[in-house]
C-alpha cells in the first residue's frame, strides 16, 4: 500500500514509527544519505528537496500520491486513516500542532546542529557551545511542558511520534560529554522516552530501516 523511501536517521524514523502507529502495511526503500542515493533522479521526483523520507501512496483513485517533509506525512497518514494520534476537536489539535512545529522548527534542527558539529568540527567551540545551549534549552521547554502531563499534548499524538524520533539516542550521543550529569536533570523527559519507547509501533519503527 505505502511505499517508505528512508535511511536510519531521526527524520526517517518518524514516518516508520507512524506507519507503525497506523498500522498501514508499506514497502521499505533504503535510500543510503551517505552513498548520496538521496541526488537520484527517481529519488528527486519523489522528494524535490533531496532529504528522507518521502513516500508514496498507492491506495488512492487514480495516480498514486507522494509526500516529502515528515510533517506532511505525519498529518497525511494519520488523515488517511482517521487516526486520534492527531485530534479533530479545536482546542485539542491545535495544542498537537503546535508541539509538532516547535519539534520541526526548532528541537530537530538544533539537535541535528549539534550533533553534526560535535561529530565533523570538534575544534569549532563556538559553534557546539551555540547549539548545545540551544538544544538544553529546548529540552527544558519540553521538561516542563512535561511536568503536568504524560505526554507532550496530553493524549499520545503525532507531536510525540516527531519528538521522540529526535530525542532517542541523539541526546545520549553528545550531552553526557558535553553537558555531564545534566540530562538526569530532566526528569519528565526521562520518564516520557521511557513510556514512548514502551509503545510496540515505536520500538518496531525505531529500526526501520
Amino acid at each position: 500500500m505505502i511505499d517508505l523511501y528512508t535511511f536510519g536517521t531521526p527524520n526517517g524514523r518518524k514516518a516508520s514509527i507512524m506507519l507503525e502507529e497506523v498500522s498501514l502495511p508499506y514497502t521499505t526503500h533504503k535510500v543510503h544519505i551517505g552513498q548520496n542515493d538521496q541526488f537520484a533522479p527517481a529519488f528527486l521526483k519523489i522528494s524535490p528537496n533531496n532529504k528522507i523520507p518521502a513516500i508514496i501512496d498507492n491506495d488512492v483513485d487514480g495516480e498514486p500520491i507522494s509526500v516529502f517533509e515528515t510533517g506532511a506525512i505525519l498529518v497525511y497518514l494519520v488523515e488517511k486513516t482517521h487516526s486520534p494520534l492527531l485530534p479533530t476537536a479545536p482546542r485539542a489539535r491545535a495544542d498537537v500542532m503546535q508541539w509538532l512545529m516547535w519539534q520541526m522548527g526548532g528541537q530537530g534542527p538544533m539537535f541535528g546542529q549539534a550533533n553534526w558539529f560535535i561529530g565533523n568540527q570538534a575544534d569549532n567551540e563556538r559553534a557546539i557551545e551555540r547549539y548545545v545551549n540551544e538544544a538544553i534549552r529546548l529540552l527544558g521547554v519540553l521538561d516542563r511542558n512535561l511536568a503536568d502531563r504524560e505526554y507532550m499534548a496530553g493524549d499520545y499524538s503525532i507531536a510525540d511520534v516527531a519528538t521522540y524520533a529526535w530525542c532517542a539516542g541523539r541526546i545520549q550521543d553528545w550531552m553526557p560529554a558535553q553537558r555531564p550529569g545534566q540530562l538526569e536533570e530532566f526528569t519528565n523527559v526521562t520518564r516520557w522516552l521511557a513510556a514512548c519507547l514502551a509503545r510496540p509501533a515505536v520500538a518496531k519503527g525505531m529500526t526501520v530501516p
